[in-house]
């Protein structure tokens, strides 16, 4: 039997919190993709919102999406949405993170819930431990961890490590003119980084998969291991360029996560945790992890190598996460 199968075999109804977010289109292009009906909760839409946000919701509808708009604290109406529903999935950003509470206690209330994803999708922070400023903007998420395990619902935890494009955007600066490229530390450290793309199917396939019911979904694509030093070579390969390496010492990562103003610091810290220190490949995993590809060895997931590629003819549009 095709084990890839078993996550697909009923479409499901998916409820998606953070659906206009940066991983959140993906997210819901995605359900959509894999033929499970999709609701997206997101805030109200008035004249004052981004049109960005106005002209994605739009998009998203025309693709089959119901808009379900929306704040975290109306309780009533995160019951009614929830109880049209099976998953729920939530993208939301770290300044929402403990908001999440207000989703734990609808959930508690509907009752049908088969299965909750919470706003993880990048660390496996029971596992790691970082400098101070991210190590803080992780704890939330691990009470939310907690609040989820004592209410008794079925979760799944999804480690998706580094989101690709926005890393490669982040350390490559493709959309920009310049002759240098700024390494974390040595540059010898391997890093794990996934394109957003895979995250979110790999993501919905868990969601509806019986087998991955209270565990930790780790997303470890083989081929898309490398350290920054591999990702600028093959950069200037596919390039025909050469660029300067500009190394910032582990040492002045640590004193700038010290000395920074907030969020800076918290961004520092992850580039000292990931890319100097290489700690997401630092642990074993456990007895209740399971492993992405192994669960659907059929997807065909996008290397780092095919996303430079990407890169070289559109790369995708910047981004700045929030904390």
């Amino acid at each position: 039997m095709d084990m890839e199968a078993i996550g697909d075999a009923e479409a499901s109804k998916i409820l998606i919190f953070g659906g206009t977010g940066y991983i959140g289109r993906y997210m819901v292009k995605a359900s959509i993709k894999l033929g499970h009906k999709t609701f997206v909760y997101t805030r109200p839409i008035t004249p004052q919102s981004n049109p960005d946000k106005i002209n994605l919701v739009k998009e998203l509808e025309s693709l089959g999406a119901t808009i379900i708009q929306g704040v975290l604290d109306e309780h009533e109406k995160l019951v009614a949405a929830l109880r049209q529903v099976d998953v729920v999935i939530s993208l939301l950003p770290f300044p929402q993170v403990p908001d999440q509470i207000h989703i734990v206690e609808a959930i508690k209330v509907a009752g049908n819930i088969k299965r909750f994803l919470p706003s993880e999708f990048g660390v496996e922070e029971d596992r790691l431990k970082f400098l101070p400023p991210f190590e803080a903007c992780l704890e939330k998420k691990r009470k939310i961890r907690r609040a989820i395990e004592a209410a008794g619902i079925p979760y799944t935890y999804v480690s998706a490590n580094c989101f690709a494009a926005y890393f490669v955007n982040y350390l490559l600066r493709a959309h920009e003119e310049h002759d240098d490229i700024v390494v974390y530390g040595s540059g010898e450290a391997k890093v794990l980084m996934n394109y957003e793309e895979d995250i979110a199917e790999y993501t919905i396939k868990v969601a509806n998969d019986s087998r991955t019911s209270n565990k930790i979904v780790i997303y470890e694509m083989p081929k898309n291991i490398l350290s920054q030093i591999e990702l600028i070579s093959l950069w200037e390969k596919k390039t025909g360029r050469s660029f300067k390496r500009t190394h910032i010492p582990e040492e002045e990562l640590v004193k700038l996560s010290e000395t920074l103003p907030f969020p800076d610091n918290v961004r520092v810290s992850i580039l000292y945790g990931i890319f100097a220190k290489g700690d997401l490949l630092s642990y074993e995993p456990g007895e209740n992890d399971l492993e992405a590809t192994n669960l659907y060895p059929d997807h065909n997931y996008t290397t780092i190598d095919q996303l430079l590629d990407v890169f070289l003819v559109d790369p995708p549009k910047p981004a700045l996460a929030t904390f």
